[in-house]
């Protein structure tokens, strides 16, 4: 299954989404989950008022989205949720550094990109297994 990449950004006063591997799809709101509705409707419709020979080729079979925000974002975004004291436990990043990852002051390289990555998604394996 092709999978259709959305990438989710800030800017200084709402947050954009766009489609890396299909042309045509945009999106813009005051949240990432509303740049990413956004996004969405824009895919519908592409899909609603284009002829199925003139859609790019990802749109002509079964597909997934795939959200990638970019390291800044996705840490001023969910700053209320993780602070810099939690991702430190969860990554092992120091907290100063993670500061600087989330202002813009210094951007991670890709092997501090993964660890943050791994970190979240083993969180979210262990939230998943959890029963109450």
């Amino acid at each position: 299954m092709k999978k259709i990449i959305v990438t989710v950004g800030a800017s200084s006063d709402h947050f954009g989404a766009h489609a890396e591997n299909c042309p045509g799809i945009y999106g813009a709101g005051d949240t990432p989950e509303a740049a990413k509705q956004n996004a969405l409707e824009g895919l519908n419709l592409l899909v609603k008022y284009n002829k199925r020979e003139d859609l790019p080729d990802i749109l002509k079979g079964e597909y997934t989205i795939v959200y990638r925000y970019d390291t800044q974002s996705f840490l001023k975004h969910y700053n209320s949720i993780f602070t810099n004291v939690a991702l430190e436990r969860l990554t092992g990043i120091n907290q100063k550094l993670l500061h600087h990852y989330s202002t813009g002051l210094k951007k991670p390289r890709p092997a501090q990109r993964k660890k943050i990555e791994n970190a979240l998604h083993q969180l979210g394996e262990e939230l998943l297994a959890v029963e109450l």
